[in-house]
């Protein structure tokens, strides 16, 4: 087998995610043959640094052997059951540990089996705890500009970028978006957090004109990854939690993509030092191995569905591989690795190499900002640096730089003109300087006219 003759037979049967299919016509595919640490090898033996952890999953590695063999001893004893009316012990293990490890208060686990899966339990979920306790005006959802929150239909409504949602509008619920606290666009010699003070006040107009229709608010705590790694401070954060408590509206925390130490915190609410009312979660918390996503919450929730069979206030959603016991293991083999090595604590080391292999970038004349939320780093390029004016997007050149990130050995998918890296904790200070070294030709590359 050879890259060349996979390319061939998938390319007749078939259709990749998030792509247009003509540009393999000319931009050939990479086809993986194996993983190992931070290294992807394809058939003819190239490999390639994974630095954006394969779509923001894999946290300790491909093919970690303790990940490995944790799987292969669930493996030989049950590889799934249902999980509505039986149990098994990973199920419950895990919850166990979720619950002990998230924000205080956050008392039940309900598992589906991806991020848009729990985007769509959180607010069905909430929507369903005011119907039962005779709120039924109470049916829409309030989410912030440029916010991504998954695929399926309802995730779609309460994200905000174009791109992925102007298609499907006539297919979606009506929401409110209130323009987000994106630091990019602050103004000369405002912080951050005076960003996020400034930007909550129009969320605190809204909440108190839209209270008693509103259901919740979504937001992506810190990062707003596909929506360009947009980031902003944790005081908004903290001035939403009071502000839905006031108002008697629930809070979705999506830490799908920045949950399990990508911001440096092990959940970026930690840095606002709230809890939401239901925290979604999924992507690292296997390790990048299995699909499993699960919803906590806390008791007030969970009472609310809690009755006679009769009085029909169950929470009927379900999924057929619920929790499956090979995920769960795998869930609970990557939160061993954050109990026996220090991981937070590495990260921050990690994300201060990062922060400092990037530094030179702010100073590039096609770069508007480098920004950093622990091990999550994004340069903006711009067309023009002194007005922020973007590269029209037809141009496409954030591809130029993917491409010869491949050609150096490092796999970048940069997001229209924001590049990143998002890569696995494993990742040596070598490699990150590499990896930063490799950004910054492909930008020189990508701003030539």
């Amino acid at each position: 087998m050879n890259n060349h003759d996979l390319t061939r037979r998938d390319l007749a049967v078939v259709w990749h995610p998030c792509t247009q299919m003509k540009d393999h016509e000319h931009l050939p595919m990479i086809p993986i043959q194996r993983g190992e640490g931070v290294w992807l090898e394809d058939f003819d033996g190239n490999r390639y640094l994974d630095a954006i952890s394969s779509w923001w999953v894999n946290l300790f590695g491909h093919a970690h052997p303790y990940i490995n063999a944790a799987i292969r001893r669930q493996m030989a004893d049950l590889e799934h059951v249902i999980l509505a009316g039986f149990t098994h012990e990973p199920v419950v293990r895990l919850s166990e540990r979720l619950v002990a490890i998230t924000p205080p208060g956050l008392s039940r686990c309900f598992y589906a089996d991806n991020g848009s899966a729990a985007v769509e339990v959180a607010l069905k979920m909430s929507f369903h705890y005011w119907h039962n306790r005779g709120h039924k005006k109470k049916n829409r959802f309030i989410c912030l500009s440029n916010s991504y929150h998954g695929e399926t239909l309802g995730a779609l409504a309460v994200g905000d970028v174009p791109l992925y949602k102007s298609t499907y509008g006539p297919l979606l619920m009506e929401v409110i978006t209130v323009p987000g606290p994106d630091c990019f666009g602050r103004k000369p010699g405002e912080s951050c957090e005076q960003v996020a003070e400034r930007m909550f006040k129009v969320m605190e107009s809204t909440l108190e004109k839209h209270a008693q229709e509103t259901c919740a608010v979504i937001v992506e705590p810190l990062v707003q990854c596909a929506g360009g790694m947009r980031m902003y401070h944790p005081r908004y954060l903290q001035l939403l939690r009071d502000a839905c408590d006031h108002y008697g509206v629930h809070l979705i925390a999506d830490e799908i993509a920045v949950g399990f130490g990508r911001t440096g915190t092990l959940f970026a609410c930690e840095q606002a030092i709230m809890t939401p009312d239901f925290l979604c979660l999924s992507k690292g918390l296997t390790g990048g191995y299995l699909p499993l996503s699960v919803v906590l919450t806390h008791d007030l929730i969970y009472d609310a569905f809690y009755d006679d069979y009769t009085r029909l206030t169950a929470f009927l959603h379900s999924h057929s591989y619920t929790a499956n016991p090979l995920a769960c293991t795998a869930a609970l083999a990557t939160l061993d690795l954050f109990e026996r090595e220090d991981v937070i604590q590495r990260n921050h080391r990690l994300a201060q190499v990062m922060a400092e292999s990037l530094a030179p970038l702010k100073d590039h004349p096609h770069v508007a900002e480098v920004r950093q939320h622990g091990m999550i780093a994004a340069v903006e390029m711009v067309k023009n640096k002194a007005t922020g004016e973007p590269y029209p997007w037809q141009e496409r050149r954030g591809l130029t730089l993917y491409q010869h990130g491949l050609r150096r050995g490092a796999l970048l998918r940069p997001l229209g003109h924001v590049s990143y890296l998002m890569p696995p904790y494993v990742i040596t200070e070598a490699q990150i300087q590499f990896l930063a070294q490799v950004l910054a030709e492909g930008i020189d590359l990508a701003c030539r006219d």
